[in-house]
């Protein structure tokens, strides 16, 4: 049996880390006299890395102002995670699935995600993850989503092939990158992205839970 590689994205779909992101990007506008984006148009972007996401925020600043602005950002998001307040947590389930699904001989797990490397390796400190997830991908080290880069290079690192890797996120831009990269898109619908999103975008699957996907990708 060929090993499966299932590749989780992070925000919405392993943590809800929605209220840091929203309260990061009030701060970064806020602190260059900028009118922030409501907390609707920030959750719409969360998944993308983030230039790519304060584009579709405010498409007329120049590169300067995105590049202030991207630095604000991470300025206010590492105190935070400094000061103990950046909790990151979970969805309902999600640790008991992913150490389960982590102790199959025949499954590879990884990481694809608009968060900075540094990012991952804070979610990783707070649940003791170090050794789940064999391959890493980030915004920091990757093209954006929707571009098939973080999968590509996950497929690289592990040797898995496109028909055995399947991609697990909740907005459209997982979805658009597992299509690109031509493996199999799972959608979950407690993120950002509604399921008809999910469904317009490619996903082959969308799942309610944490107990349904690992039934699902036990399936697999």
């Amino acid at each position: 049996m060929s090993l499966k590689l299932f590749i989780f994205d992070c925000d919405g779909t392993l943590v809800d880390s929605q209220h840091t992101i929203v309260e990061g990007m009030e701060h970064a506008f806020g602190v260059h006299s900028l009118e922030p984006p409501t907390a609707d148009a920030t959750r719409s972007i969360i998944g993308l890395s983030l230039p790519e996401a304060i584009v579709k925020l405010a498409p007329d600043l120049s590169l300067a102002a995105n590049a202030a602005i991207v630095q604000s950002y991470k300025d206010y998001v590492i105190a935070k995670r400094a000061s103990g307040d950046a909790i990151e947590l979970l969805y309902d389930g999600a640790k008991e699935a992913i150490e389960a699904i982590a102790k199959d001989a025949n499954v590879l797990l990884g990481i694809a995600t608009g968060k900075a490397y540094r990012g991952v390796l804070h979610l990783f400190d707070c649940y003791d993850w170090h050794d789940l997830f064999v391959t890493v991908q980030t915004a920091d080290r990757a093209p954006s989503k929707p571009h098939p880069g973080m999968i590509l290079q996950a497929m690289e690192q592990t040797g898995a092939r496109p028909e055995d890797t399947y991609m697990i996120g909740d907005t459209s831009y997982d979805m658009e990158m597992a299509i690109n990269a031509k493996v199999t898109p799972i959608g979950v619908s407690w993120g950002y992205h509604t399921s008809d999103v999910l469904r317009d975008a490619g996903a082959e699957h969308i799942v309610d839970d944490y107990p349904a996907l690992h039934a699902l990708l036990g399936r697999l």
